[in-house]
């Protein structure tokens, strides 16, 4: 990243272009601050973006006299990948200016821009927590602009103002005089730590483009630094290699920890090392689908038009593969290894036993008496090997909801009766309840050592970046817990508000008054839920998650037009900022414990094997841990005239919910 400038010429801190007091400012030669700019552009200068700076100085120099503070010119903002125009730091507020230069009308697109910029601040930028924000977008050539501002929101953010380059001076002067409070000192804010939390799919464009993940991850000192994990499975990968062994790491987290943040992070460090290179494999086909057409639409943005999208595509896809296609490779032809010696398995729980492992190999390989589990499999396809090969695993607790997904024990049982001459690194997390790993791990070192490590634990959710407590929130509640959730939720419930409602029209309208910018939301619902279909929510819908996470507001097949429900099938592993959890009757509370149903035909029916249970809680707990910012859970009120609704299926898990201290939307 170019380093910015400073007005004193001392070392910089600042990550702008420009930035300076505003007295400065004015008394410079304008040209000496466009040669700052020009100098620290990273692309070669064209004079639409010269023309753009000489007009935004020459507004801003206009619009600044008299006001005290510290003006910065292309802040870079990390998690968008971008830059804001002008930031003033003045009294105790912050003012985020968008310019459209030329522009005669306030173009939603770039409102949503404005918005974007605000509560990137707000949301990642150490400094501007506490402050109050005031994001202005400025047509250079429109007539029109708003009076006055709208009311702060409960972070003390507020809508964009638009308004026009005439009308610059007096919006900042009218944002004065709405806030009072200590003077933020501009040099302190400029050098504060920017702690951003990306989605997995803004995650994975960063990373692409090759950038590195301390420019998207968070560097709080209370968070498990990714950069650190990210460090250790380095060590296992250059000591496998160095000494000629083969290795296994299992690396954990709770959800939405960055587990397939650090994966990514590997893959991307490693993919032009020839044998040495890594990588990234996962059997979730909705996570593969999205982050290739991401990846790709990113590609073709960046080179421009003329690009055959197809031609992208097939850079693109070496990147992230299809588990499965991966395995049926190794099964084709059963002697060559791979050529990869470094294979990242997501969601490495999600694996199949060899009950599944065996069905699939019969229906549709036509391979009879297939021996092996998924995970022996792999394991085994790695081996082939002859001098070194490391398999890591992306372990998350509690996650399978497939009937047929082994679990971590899976893995452990393979190596443990096949592959003695592996090494196995673990976190000590790895015995948690929720991984389901304590009989198999015993068995395993009873027979030999294993290397723990705490860097392969990840103890903080990125996703729900308002509160870490969210899915000990979530553990809690599907334990039944009620006084260990009743008070997480006291703890995370300023920040990250989670409502309920028996009312499907309230909980729409409470997504959509929370979304704010380009912040998204939609509706979830278990894959059992059968009996949402009178509110016009039908699972059996299948939703292309390529449009539902990627397409905009304007597409009816969008997560924002609150009509189709994903499942835990077409979420697990990605997240939107809001959503609306549907809670059917398929999980239901009866006298302090829950119940587990399956609508087949015309009534629900009592689902009685343990692992469905599990795999039923599980849809739940994915369902729960998928909002970053905020959630409204709607029970629906039942009908009493309709056997499969009954009232009485939806008020315990209603009054359980409302008891937490969860308050109606």
């Amino acid at each position: 990243m170019l380093r910015p400038v400073t007005p004193q010429g001392a070392e910089p801190r600042v990550s702008a272009y420009y930035w300076a007091p505003v007295s400065t400012f004015l008394s410079a030669d304008p040209a000496s601050v466009l040669g700052i700019l020009a100098a620290f552009h990273a692309f070669a200068l064209e004079e639409d973006q010269r023309a753009a700076w000489e007009e935004e100085i020459e507004i801003l120099s206009g619009a600044l006299g008299g006001v005290d503070g510290t003006l910065f010119l292309e802040f870079h903002v990390p998690r968008l990948g971008s830059r804001i125009d002008a930031v003033l730091v003045t009294g105790p507020a912050v003012f985020p200016i968008e310019f459209k230069c030329g522009e005669r009308k306030y173009l939603p697109a770039h409102y949503e821009q404005a918005w974007d910029y605000a509560l990137d601040l707000k949301n990642f930028h150490r400094a501007s927590h506490a402050a109050d924000v005031f994001p202005l977008l400025v047509a250079t050539a429109a007539r029109a602009a708003d009076d006055t501002w709208k009311v702060a929101h409960a972070d003390g953010t507020r809508p964009p103002r638009r308004c026009t380059s005439d009308g610059l001076r007096q919006a900042i002067l009218d944002g004065l005089a709405l806030v009072s409070g200590e003077p933020i000192d501009g040099e302190t804010w400029g050098a504060a730590q920017y702690e951003p939390t990306p989605t997995i799919i803004e995650a994975a464009r960063v990373l692409y483009a090759r950038h590195t993940v301390e420019a998207i991850s968070r560097n709080d000192a209370g968070a498990k630094n990714l950069r650190v994990t990210s460090g250790a499975v380095e060590e296992v990968i250059e000591r496998a290699r160095a000494c000629r062994q083969k290795a296994v790491v299992f690396l954990t987290g709770v959800p939405g920890a960055g587990k397939t943040l650090v994966g990514l992070n590997v893959a991307t460090r490693r993919r032009e090392m020839g044998e040495a290179r890594a990588v990234f494999l996962s059997g979730n086909g909705p996570l593969v689908a999205v982050l290739q057409e991401a990846l790709t639409r990113d590609e073709m943005a960046r080179l421009g038009k003329g690009v055959r999208k197809g031609s992208v595509q097939q850079k693109v896809k070496p990147f992230i593969q299809n588990v499965h296609h991966f395995r049926d490779d190794g099964v084709r032809d059963p002697v060559t290894p791979p050529y990869d010696h470094v294979v990242i398995f997501d969601e490495a729980q999600r694996a199949w036993n060899g009950k599944k492992t065996a069905d699939f190999m019969k229906r549709r390989k036509k391979i009879l008496n297939f021996k092996q589990s998924e995970p022996e499999f792999l394991i085994s396809y790695l081996d082939r090997h002859q001098e070194w090969a490391v398999i890591v695993c992306l372990v998350g607790g509690g996650q399978e909801i497939h009937t047929g997904e082994a679990g971590i024990g899976e893995w452990l049982d393979a190596v443990r009766a096949a592959f003695a001459h592996w090494q196995v690194h673990v976190a000590p997390d790895l015995v948690g309840s929720e991984y389901a790993a304590v009989a198999a791990l015993s068995a395993l070192e009873r027979e030999r050592p294993i290397v723990r490590d705490e860097r392969f634990h990840l103890t903080t959710s990125m996703r729900s970046f308002r509160s870490e407590h969210v899915s000990a929130f979530v553990k809690a509640v599907l334990d039944c817990d009620a006084a260990g959730a009743r008070r997480l939720h006291a703890e995370l419930s300023r920040r990250y508000p989670i409502a309920v409602t028996r009312d499907l029209a309230k909980a729409k309208a409470w997504v959509r008054s929370h979304a704010r910018g380009s912040e998204r939301f939609g509706m979830v619902a278990s894959s059992q839920a059968q009996r949402l279909k009178p509110h016009a929510i039908d699972v059996r819908v299948d939703v292309n998650p390529i449009h539902w996470f990627l397409s905009d507001r304007h597409d009816t097949r969008s997560s924002y037009y609150l009509e189709d429900a994903a499942t835990e099938f077409q979420i697990q592993g990605l997240e939107l900022d809001w959503i609306c959890v549907n809670w059917d009757a398929d999980l239901r509370l009866e006298e302090q414990s829950w119940r587990y149903h399956e609508f087949r035909g015309k009534t629900w029916n009592t689902i009685q094997k343990e692992e469905r249970r599990r795999y039923l809680l599980n849809a739940y707990r994915v369902l729960l841990t998928r909002a970053r910012q905020g959630m409204v859970i709607f029970v629906p009120p039942g009908e009493p005239s309709d056997p499969t609704r009954k009232p009485a299926f939806y008020d315990q898990t209603y009054d359980y919910l409302t008891g937490l201290g969860l308050p109606e939307a």
